[in-house]
């Protein structure tokens, strides 16, 4: 399918054939006609799979159709849970939307309200928000929410990580009874399908697969090392074989600050952004990644969601991610556009199950690189359980660190050691 077959009008094929867009990604396929037509919308989908595109195109058309030249109502709300990813979606609507007259903004927290409070006053028909300056908003009488037509939800499970599910459903009782309502979600926890089912109406359900291919353009390698030899090996790396700006994945928030600590001693510009940073934070360290000012950013899965960065040469991945999808998803960061990109990705022995499974899903064999100061060829708990555990008998040594199920064998008393006799005075105690 072309986009040509949406049947969109021309300001909005124009602007979309501009930004490069020929054909249209599986949930843009099955999602423009539906909420043309005015369904509700349930999205499964995760960040990559075009989703802005998916409900910003057909929220612009049927807005565009309408006459609202004296009209300052808000008539379609994007509620999403964090600034950078507002950003990116009012600049997507921008992009879309440069031929048609109508009038879209963006507000966020962490910044002061007197510019967005001007120009919500001279109306605006499109807004794109976060849960606490939208509240806040309200709350100040600056905006109503009475005349919403078009009601998008992004991110909900994220709004659900964060902790914004309670603002989401304040938001929600604010809204008109009678509303096109859009749920996007990358996974469905109870709760979520719980929210969804209370504000959708007979919704259309899209489910799109998650990714399992990588770009061919995407240069993959594994170094083997162990765990504590990452910080130092990612030091190495930066000093010796990269002189560009890198992407670090991490799989916590606090392995994400401990990166950078360590590189931020060791004279590497570096930031973190992870779900504890407020948005501020976040979106000055994402600016400073972009600009050149910050060498290395390390990020989580989560916080990493919506960061689309053009020309990124490299992504490490310092730790495997249990879900193999979400391999896939990190190094797409790089070797967009049919640009070329490196990923590295560190595998220690808690890492060899994840690599196996991610192997499996893409499809190949990720190269070795041995050439390193730090390689081993005797990773610990080389076999492994079903539950990424040292396994139980076999081929390898368990890890130390208390994972095995395996009981631990007691020490052996001193008392048993060939050749000593424990003497008979009470009072006698072992040297340590």
């Amino acid at each position: 399918m072309n986009f040509t077959d949406l049947n969109l009008i021309d300001p909005i094929a124009k602007a979309i054939q501009e930004q490069g867009y020929t054909n249209p990604t599986p949930i843009q396929e099955r999602s423009i006609p539906e909420i043309l037509n005015g369904r509700d919308f349930l999205g499964c989908a995760q960040t990559g799979t075009g989703k802005t595109a998916a409900f910003s195109i057909p929220i612009l058309q049927n807005l565009a159709k309408k006459d609202l030249r004296n009209n300052k109502n808000i008539k379609a709300l994007i509620l999403t849970p964090t600034r950078e990813l507002a950003i990116q979606i009012e600049e997507n609507i921008k992009a879309y939307g440069k031929y048609l007259p109508l009038k879209h903004l963006v507000i966020f927290g962490g910044v002061k309200q007197g510019n967005q409070e001007a120009a919500l006053r001279k109306g605006v028909d499109i807004l794109v928000a976060t849960p606490g300056r939208l509240l806040d908003f309200i709350a100040q009488g600056i905006i109503s929410l009475k005349n919403i037509e078009i009601f998008v939800l992004d991110e909900a499970d994220r709004m659900l990580d964060m902790g914004f599910v309670h603002d989401v459903k304040r938001v929600i009782k604010l809204l008109p009874p009678k509303k096109q309502t859009l749920f996007f979600s990358a996974t469905m926890p109870a709760e979520i399908q719980k929210l969804a089912d209370s504000i959708l109406n007979n919704p259309v359900k899209v489910e799109v697969t998650p990714v399992s291919s990588t770009a061919e353009t995407i240069k993959q390698s594994v170094y083997f090392v162990e765990k504590e030899d990452k910080l130092d090996l990612l030091t190495h790396i930066l000093k010796n074989d990269i002189s560009d700006s890198v992407l670090v994945f991490a799989r916590t928030k606090h392995g994400a600050d401990k990166i950078a600590r360590k590189l931020q001693k060791d004279n590497i510009t570096t930031e973190a952004i992870h779900g504890n940073k407020s948005q501020n934070a976040r979106q000055n360290a994402l600016t400073n990644f972009k600009s050149g000012k910050t060498r290395v950013l390390v990020a989580t899965d989560i916080a990493a969601r919506g960061i689309d960065i053009d020309e990124l040469k490299y992504v490490v991945n310092f730790e495997l991610s249990d879900v193999s999808e979400t391999y896939v998803h990190r190094i797409g960061r790089t070797g967009r556009a049919g640009a070329e990109g490196t990923s590295i990705s560190f595998v220690d022995g808690l890492d060899l199950l994840n690599l196996k499974n991610t192997e499996k899903l893409i499809g190949m064999k990720i190269p070795i690189v041995k050439d390193h100061p730090f390689h081993t060829d005797n990773l610990v708990a080389q076999k492994r359980d079903s539950n990424n555990k040292p396994a139980a008998a076999g081929g390898g040594r368990p890890q130390s660190s208390g994972n095995s199920s395996r009981p631990k064998k007691k020490p052996a008393s001193p008392t048993a050691s060939v050749g000593f006799k424990k003497p008979k005075n009470k009072n006698f105690t072992r040297k340590k």
